[in-house]
């Protein structure tokens, strides 16, 4: 009987390994247009650190994406996250790019397999016309850091991870009501659903002048209260809680061959885990509204490719809170109290949701 149920009990643990294995989809496509490129793509520069990039897709097609708009046949990316993963594993650096960032974009293969030629345009450009790859390239040219992995992530697939954890709690700092981002939340503390959490991390429109500074702000202050949630609530280390957000994250994600499979987006979790809450931070690169065009916008030298050259030599950096009155945009090296590491305007998964 005692075999019987070791046997059992083995079973249906490789069915569920290989159910949440089969939900993965592999960016297959992508991984065959770098690869034509290799040449002329950066060199890994420090052994065990990792640098991946997380794309949000607004893609409106699929089950549950039509509420946001049709489905026009295209894909644009408003989010764009470089996460770098220290070699030690001690702390971890999300540094998130404008949409709205002039940036050189190269010769890419676009969707339908022609030739997109070269051009000055703006950073989510690179994605709608040649996927991940295209940005992946536009970054790594941009920055000189090689991107080991990436991770596409849908509206539905959103949704799902957030409920999967039994909601995130944020700090609403104003009333929010976007009826495009579908969302309607009073000023103060909450504790979001997927839903809210779709539209709280994607509403623009209707707050302060509609920059993208303030969203970014937004996405990062919700993946840090996501990442404290999912260390503090052992959802890590119970097979209970563990397992719906491994279906929710394995259904939604597409990712590239490194990434495919159960294991490996085990090993990448079981990494982040070890790393403290204050050691996860988010910052967006130094910013400022372009010279020609306000509404897009230009790196802000040397503050940008001191943050780069941190990040290729996986070297520290800090950050500290957005300064009263200041426009967050135009962060990096401000005068604030001496540091011996390069400051620059964020936050980190340690921080509250409300003071």
């Amino acid at each position: 009987m005692g075999a019987l149920s070791v046997l059992a009990a083995a079973g249906g643990g490789w069915w569920v390994y290989r159910k949440l294995d089969g939900n993965i989809t592999t960016d297959t496509s992508a991984a065959a247009e770098l690869e034509r490129y290799e040449r002329e793509r950066p060199a890994s520069t420090v052994r065990g650190a990792r640098n991946i990039l997380l794309l949000g897709s607004d893609s409106r097609a699929g089950a549950g994406n039509s509420a946001y708009g049709r489905d026009k046949g295209t894909q644009r990316s408003d989010t764009a996250i470089l996460v770098h993963l220290a070699a030690d594993r001690r702390s971890a650096t999300a540094v998130s790019l404008p949409r709205d960032l002039m940036v050189r974009t190269p010769s890419c293969r676009d969707r339908e397999g022609g030739a997109e030629p070269a051009a000055f345009a703006q950073f989510n450009r690179a994605f709608e016309v040649g996927g991940a790859a295209c940005t992946i390239r536009t970054l790594e040219k941009l920055t000189g850091i090689r991107v080991d992995h990436h991770i596409v992530v849908d509206f539905q697939g959103f949704k799902q991870m957030v409920d999967a954890v039994g909601g995130v709690r944020v700090c609403v700092r104003q009333p929010i009501h976007d009826p495009d981002a579908k969302v309607d939340l009073k000023a103060g503390p909450h504790t979001l659903d997927g839903e809210q959490a779709l539209g709280y991390v994607r509403a623009r429109k209707t707050l302060g002048n509609g920059s993208d500074t303030a969203r970014m702000d937004r996405q990062q202050q919700f993946l840090g209260a996501l990442v404290n949630k999912v260390q503090s609530n052992g959802v890590l280390l119970n097979p209970t809680r563990l397992y719906p957000v491994l279906d929710a994250a394995t259904r939604s994600l597409t990712t590239d061959p490194g990434l495919d499979s159960l294991k490996d987006l085990y090993d990448l979790t079981r990494a982040m885990r070890g790393v403290p809450t204050e050691k996860v931070q988010f910052l967006t690169v130094p910013r400022r509204p372009y010279r020609a065009d306000a509404n897009r916008d230009e790196l802000v030298q040397p503050q940008a490719n001191a943050l780069f050259q941190r990040l290729r030599a996986d070297q520290p950096v800090a950050v500290t809170p957005e300064e009263d009155g200041t426009d967050s945009g135009a962060s990096g090296n401000r005068k604030r109290k001496p540091s011996a590491l390069p400051t620059f305007t964020g936050t980190s998964a340690a921080s509250g949701a409300c003071r």
